[in-house]
């Protein structure tokens, strides 16, 4: 089946996030939260190092949009409920239809962090995936030296697999290694 034909909700809740796709008009706020959490993105996401303008991140927002609808790639903001305030990018990346499986990405404003909004975000998501979009895996990989990001899949039940030494190049220009969590049906 053609990926772009399947059928399923563009936004969700939990107890107190709002997760839905990204909208055009959305890049003034992701940009507002990019600014205010520099430092803290800077060592483990690239494109932190770039000097991204706010039309540079609506045009980002906006291909999202599109690549969501093409079902090419699943990105999600992540809202409070209660003050509708951006919290969070996160979503469903490195798609492969066939199995289903689905790999979990997020960065949370710094300006949040603390607060388990992340963690109940990528439970979330992780909920969507497997009963709304038939998923068998759902993968959450992060730098194995990011200690913050790896206690959110620990927290969510989610296995260890294994630690992939050197595989990348960190911001630095350094080789770094990279710990695969997932969560599977059996």
């Amino acid at each position: 089946m053609n990926p772009v034909l399947l059928e399923f909700p563009s936004e969700f809740e939990t107890e107190r996030l709002l997760i839905r796709m990204p909208k055009p008009g959305d890049g003034s706020a992701v940009y507002q939260a990019i600014q205010a959490s520099l430092e803290e993105l800077k060592p483990w996401m690239p494109w932190a190092h770039a000097n991204q303008s706010e039309d540079d991140v609506e045009a980002n927002i906006r291909e999202s949009h599109a690549k969501f609808l093409m079902r090419q790639d699943l990105r999600l903001l992540v809202f409070n409920k209660r003050t509708g305030d951006l919290i969070a990018s996160s979503g469903l990346h490195r798609i492969n239809w066939d199995v289903p499986k689905f790999e979990i990405g997020y960065w949370i404003d710094s300006r949040f962090g603390g607060k388990g909004f992340m963690t109940e975000a990528a439970k979330g998501i992780a909920n969507f995936a497997f009963k709304e979009l038939g998923a068998k895996r759902v993968e959450i990989r992060c730098d194995s030296r990011n200690e913050k990001s790896r206690k959110i899949p620990e927290r969510l039940g989610f296995q260890l697999e294994g630690i992939l030494k050197n595989d990348s190049i960190d911001v630095e220009g350094n080789l770094s290694s990279t710990c695969i969590f997932a969560k599977t049906t059996s």
